[in-house]
C-alpha cells in the first residue's frame, strides 16, 4: 500500500484517459461557455510625471538593495532616482553618494522595480524637481521636518540630563534595583516638594525688585513682569499647552530689557525662539553678531529670563543650571560683566579656578545657577559636570575655536547631553563650509545629516557651480542648493554688522599707513635675499617658512633677530647662517625700524597735545619689549598684557587702564593672540596694529577693543605696513582672501601649494617710490585724498556694456576723435574692475605723503602746485595729531589710505 498517489505532470483527458498538453487561455472571447464581454480599450494618458524622461527630468524617492538570491530580501536603505535625457542615476539618501547609472527608457510609476548599476530599485514615490535641486531629500529626517513644519514644543519640557537619561534606559531594560532607586529619589523629591509648599506658608520670600508683579487670583495666569508695560519686551507665545496647563506671557525683567538697543531687543528674542524650539527641529543657536554689538548683554538677558520663567503657567523654570565655556582671558570678564548687569544678590556665579575648584558647590547646590569656565580647564572636569542634575543649556564663546569635529572642548560639551547649545563668534562662520558644518551640528545636530554626505550634496554642487569652467546644470544646480542651505541656517543663525551702532557710537577713522623702510633695514632685507640661503628656501616648504618669520621680524626691527636666537618658531641653524650677514650696527639699534621711528613721533604728539590714551597691538612679545624700552626712556606710563599675565590679573588691567587717567597708564601693550578678543578698552581712543598677521579676523579683533560701547571719544586705528616689504604682500593676501592668507593661519602655513615664482615675489623688496597696492588697483586718482575718486572710478566701471559695443565696433570711431588718456584712464578703470577682491580698497580715501610734506615746509610752498586742495586733503586724514605727524620732515610714511566714519 503507498501512503500517496503519485504526483501527474499532466491531467488525464475525461474521454479516453490519455494525458494531453495543457491547453493555453488565450483571451475571454476564446472560450466559447464564458459569457464575459471584452474589455473595451481606453486611450487613457499617463500623469506628466509618469511619463517617458524627458529634458526637465523625473526625480523619485526609491527603495534599493545589492542584487542577491536569498530568499527573504530586504530592503539595504533609501534613495533618490534622478531620470534625465534617459539615463538613470542612483544616489544614497543618508550618505549622498552616487550609486550608480543606467539607461531607463520606459515610465515608472509607484511599486515599479528596475535594476540601475547593479543595484535592485523599487519605486516608492515622486518628488518634485525643485525639491531635488534643493537638496532637502538628502539631509536626513530631522531636517525634512523641520523645513516642512517647526518643531512644537511642548511647554514645560526640559532637556534630560546625562543621569536622568541613565535611569530611563535602565528601566526600560527592567532593572529592578534601578526603578526601586528611582522611585526612592521620585519620592524624596515629592516629600521636598511638599515640604516647601510647608514653608511658603510661614516665610515669603522678599523681592528684590517692584517689577515683579504681584499675585491676584490663582486661577488666572498671571505673569511675572508686567506685560503692558511701556516698552516692556514680550516673548513669543508657544503654539501648543499640556493638558490641564495654561500658558502664560514670558517678559523680561525690566531691569535688563530697559537696557538693551532696538538689534539686542530683536536678538534676545531670536535666542529665546531657537532655545525653545520654535523656529526649528533643534534648540541651538548661533550668534555671528560683530564685535562691539553686545552678544554678552543679550546672552545675560536670556540666561535671566529662562531661569525665572517659563511659558507654561505653574512650572518650574526652564533653565535651572547654565554652563559659560570661553577662552581663559575672558573668564573674568564674564563674571563681571554678569555682576553688573544682575548684582551679586540675584544670582549666583561660579568661576572655576585656582581658588574654587570644588565643582559640587555648583552641580550639586542651590546657590550657583551659572558656572564659567575656560576652554582648557572644561577638559578636566567635563566628569564632574554630568553629576547632579545637570547641565540645561551651553553657551560657547568665540565659538569659532570649536571649527574641528575632533576638538577636544567640544567633545567634552556634547558628552554633557546638553540638546540647548549657543554659539557666540563675531566673526562670520560661513567662509569654509567644512567648518560652517562643524559649528551647525555642533548647535543642532543632525540637523544637515552626516558630513560626507553634507559635503555630496552641498559643498561639492556649490563649489563646483563657482568655478569660470562651470557648466548651466551645475550652475543652477549649485545656486538651488545654495540657496536652501541659507534658507535653512536663517532659521537659528542671526548676524548683524556694526553699522547698526552708527547712531551710539563715536566715530571711527582707520589709516593704513606705509612706511617706507629706513636703510639699515632695506640693507639686512637685500641681504638675506642674496643669500643662499633664500634661493634653498624657495624649494623648501620648512624653510620657506621660517624665512617668512625672519623677514617679518626685519619688517618690525632687525634687531629683533638677535633678541630672538633661543625663539622656537626661528630656528638657530638658520639664524646662525643669515645672522653673519647683517652688519652689527644694524642688528645692535632699534633705530633702524621704520615703524618704532614712526610710533616714537606718534605717541609723542599723542602725549604732549591730548589727553588721550592709546593702545599698541603685536603679535610678538619680543616686539612688545622693544616698543616697552621705548615708553620707558620717554618715561611714559603703561600697562602691559600678553601670555604670561595670569589670568586671574588680566581684568584688573583692564579696569585699571580705563578708569585712570593718562599719567598713571598712558599706553597698554597688548598681545593679540592673548588678549585679542573679549576685553573692553574703552580707556583708550587710539589703537596701533604695530605688525599685521596672516588672519583677517585677528586684525579685526583687535581694532574692535576700543570701538566699543561706552567709548566717548572718536577713535583713530593705525595699521603700520613697511612699504614694498612683507607686510604689504600679507596685507594683500588679507584684501584678496587668497593665496596664503587662507592657507596660513597663526603663523601655521601650507606654503607647498605656491609655486617658486609666488614664494619669489613674495619675499621681493619693492623699493620704487610709489606704491605697490595702489598700483594694483589701477585707480586714475591724483592721491589727493579726493571723495571725488571712488564716484568716478565706480562711473567709469559702470559703463562697462557701452566699452564692449565700442570694442565689437571700433570702426564706428575716427581716430581723430578718440581721447588717448581717456582711453587710458578706461583702460585701467577696467583692470581695476578685474581686480574685485581689492575693490574695497576704493573705499579708502588714497594720498600721497609728499604732497603733504611740501605743503608743511614753508621753504616749498611756492612750489607746490595751485590745483592742490590743501584743506581737502587735511579734512580726507580727518586727524589733527597725525596730520602733524605726516608733516614732519623727518616723517618715513610714503603713502596712505584712510577711511573715516565720520
Amino acid at each position: 500500500m503507498k501512503p500517496f498517489r503519485p504526483l501527474t505532470l499532466a491531467r488525464p483527458n475525461s474521454e479516453n484517459g490519455d494525458p494531453s498538453s495543457k491547453r493555453r487561455r488565450i483571451s475571454s472571447n476564446a472560450l466559447p461557455s464564458s459569457n464575459r464581454q471584452p474589455l473595451n480599450t481606453l486611450n487613457n494618458p499617463a500623469p506628466a510625471q509618469f511619463l517617458p524622461p524627458g529634458l526637465d527630468g523625473n526625480y523619485y524617492t526609491v527603495l534599493w538593495r545589492k542584487y542577491t538570491t536569498k530568499k527573504n530580501k530586504t530592503w539595504d536603505g533609501d534613495g533618490v532616482l534622478a531620470v534625465v535625457n534617459g539615463y538613470a542615476t542612483l544616489t544614497d539618501s543618508n550618505t549622498g553618494k552616487e550609486l550608480g547609472k543606467g539607461v531607463c527608457s520606459r515610465p515608472l510609476l509607484p511599486g515599479s522595480s528596475l535594476s540601475v548599476g547593479g543595484k535592485e530599485i523599487e519605486i516608492d514615490g515622486v518628488i518634485e524637481k525643485a525639491e531635488y535641486l534643493a537638496g532637502r531629500v538628502f539631509l536626513g529626517a530631522s531636517a525634512a521636518a523641520s523645513l516642512k513644519q517647526p518643531k512644537r514644543v511642548e511647554p514645560g519640557y526640559k532637556p534630560m540630563s546625562s543621569s536622568n537619561m541613565k535611569a530611563k534606559r535602565t528601566d526600560s531594560l527592567g532593572s529592578g534595583e534601578t526603578k526601586k532607586n528611582s522611585d526612592v529619589v521620585e519620592n524624596a523629591e515629592v516629600a521636598e516638594y511638599k515640604s516647601s509648599l510647608h514653608r511658603k506658608q510661614h516665610f515669603k520670600a522678599p523681592l528684590l525688585s517692584n517689577t515683579v508683579l504681584p499675585q491676584r487670583n490663582p486661577s488666572i495666569p498671571q505673569p511675572r513682569h508686567d506685560p503692558n508695560a511701556p516698552n516692556a519686551l514680550v516673548m513669543k507665545r508657544p503654539t501648543s499647552c499640556p493638558k490641564g496647563k495654561q500658558i502664560v506671557d514670558v517678559v523680561v525683567d525690566p531691569v535688563l530689557s530697559k537696557q538693551l538697543r532696538d538689534h539686542q531687543r530683536e536678538g534676545v528674542r531670536f535666542l529665546y525662539e531657537c532655545v525653545m524650539g520654535m523656529r526649528c527641529e533643534g534648540e541651538g543657536a548661533i550668534m555671528a553678531d560683530e564685535m562691539g554689538l553686545g552678544k554678552t548683554l543679550q546672552t545675560i538677558t536670556l540666561l535671566w529670563t529662562l531661569m525665572k520663567q517659563n511659558p507654561i503657567y505653574e512650572s518650574s523654570p526652564v533653565v535651572k543650571k547654565a554652563l559659560v565655556v570661553c577662552p581663559a582671558g575672558l573668564v573674568d570678564n564674564w563674571k563681571r560683566e554678569f555682576r553688573k548687569w544682575l548684582g551679586n544678590e540675584r544670582i549666583g556665579v561660579f568661576v572655576l579656578d585656582s581658588k574654587n575648584k570644588k565643582i559640587a558647590n555648583f552641580t550639586m547646590g542651590k546657590a550657583y545657577n551659572i558656572m564659567i569656565v575656560g576652554y582648557e580647564m572644561l577638559r578636566i572636569v567635563q566628569e564632574d559636570l554630568k553629576k547632579g542634575s545637570g547641565i540645561d543649556i551651553v553657551i560657547a564663546d568665540e565659538g569659532h575655536r570649536l571649527k574641528t569635529a575632533n576638538n577636544k572642548a567640544m567633545l567634552a560639551i556634547q558628552s554633557l547631553n546638553t540638546e540647548r547649545r549657543i554659539i557666540l563668534s563675531g566673526t562670520p562662520l560661513q567662509n569654509d563650509l567644512g567648518e560652517f558644518f562643524t559649528a551647525i551640528d555642533f548647535v543642532n545636530p543632525g540637523l544637515l545629516g552626516q558630513r560626507s554626505a553634507f559635503k555630496r550634496a552641498f559643498e561639492t554642487p556649490i563649489m563646483r557651480s563657482r568655478q569660470p569652467d562651470s557648466s548651466e546644470s551645475e550652475l543652477e544646480k549649485g545656486e538651488a542648493r545654495w540657496k536652501e542651505l541659507v534658507s535653512l541656517t536663517s532659521q537659528f543663525m542671526i548676524r548683524r554688522t556694526a553699522d547698526v551702532l552708527s547712531k551710539y557710537l563715536p566715530p571711527k577713522t582707520e589709516h593704513i599707513v606705509f612706511c617706507r623702510p629706513t636703510k639699515g633695514q632695506a640693507e639686512a632685507y637685500r641681504a638675506i635675499l642674496s643669500s643662499p640661503t633664500f634661493t634653498i628656501a624657495l624649494g623648501s616648504t620648512e624653510l620657506a617658512l621660517q624665512l617668512i618669520n625672519v623677514l617679518k621680524k626685519i619688517c618690525n626691527s632687525p634687531s629683533l633677530l638677535k633678541s630672538s636666537k633661543d625663539n622656537d618658531d626661528t630656528p638657530s641653524e638658520m639664524l646662525q647662517t643669515l645672522l653673519p650677514l647683517i652688519p652689527p650696527h644694524i642688528l645692535n639699534s632699534s633705530a633702524s625700524s621704520a615703524k618704532l621711528r614712526l610710533l616714537d613721533s606718534l605717541v609723542h604728539c599723542i602725549y604732549t597735545t591730548t589727553e588721550e590714551k592709546i593702545v599698541i597691538v603685536s603679535n610678538y612679545t619680543t616686539t612688545l619689549d622693544m616698543i616697552e624700552r621705548l615708553l620707558v626712556s620717554l618715561s611714559y606710563s603703561y600697562l602691559r598684557l600678553d601670555g604670561s599675565t595670569p589670568a586671574s590679573k588680566r581684568q584688573a588691567l583692564v579696569e585699571k587702564f580705563n578708569k585712570t587717567p593718562k599719567t598713571a597708564s598712558f599706553a597698554f601693550l597688548l598681545s593679540a593672540k592673548s588678549g585679542g578678543v573679549g576685553l573692553n578698552l574703552i580707556g583708550a581712543s587710539r589703537i596701533v596694529l604695530f605688525d599685521i598677521d596672516w588672519n583677517p579676523a585677528t586684525d579685526l579683533q583687535a581694532m574692535a577693543r576700543i570701538h566699543r560701547d561706552g567709548q566717548k571719544l572718536p577713535c583713530k586705528v593705525y595699521r603700520f605696513l613697511v612699504q614694498g616689504g612683507l607686510d604689504e604682500k600679507i596685507y594683500q593676501r588679507q584684501v584678496m582672501k587668497m593665496g596664503l592668507a587662507n592657507a596660513v593661519v597663526d603663523n601655521k602655513a601650507s606654503a607647498s601649494s605656491f609655486s617658486r615664482e609666488e614664494l619669489r615675489d613674495l619675499f621681493r623688496l619693492d623699493e620704487r617710490e610709489g606704491c605697490q597696492t595702489h598700483d594694483l588697483l589701477g585707480c586714475t586718482c591724483d592721491c589727493q585724498g579726493s571723495p571725488e575718486i571712488k564716484l568716478e572710478v565706480e562711473g567709469t566701471v559702470s559703463t562697462d556694456d557701452e566699452d564692449e559695443e565700442e570694442e565689437k565696433y571700433p570702426g564706428l570711431r575716427k581716430a581723430s576723435q578718440v581721447d588717448m588718456e581717456e582711453q587710458e584712464a578706461k583702460l585701467k578703470s577696467k583692470r581695476a574692475a578685474k581686480q574685485p577682491k581689492l575693490g574695497m580698497l576704493m573705499e579708502y580715501r588714497h594720498i600721497d605723503t609728499k604732497i603733504l610734506k611740501k605743503i608743511g615746509s614753508e621753504n616749498e610752498k611756492d612750489e607746490v602746485d595751485t590745483d592742490v586742495d590743501v584743506d581737502g586733503m587735511a579734512v580726507a586724514v580727518d586727524d589733527d595729531v597725525f596730520l602733524e605727524v605726516l608733516r614732519q620732515p623727518e616723517c618715513n610714511v610714503g603713502f596712505l589710505l584712510t577711511k573715516s566714519s565720520s
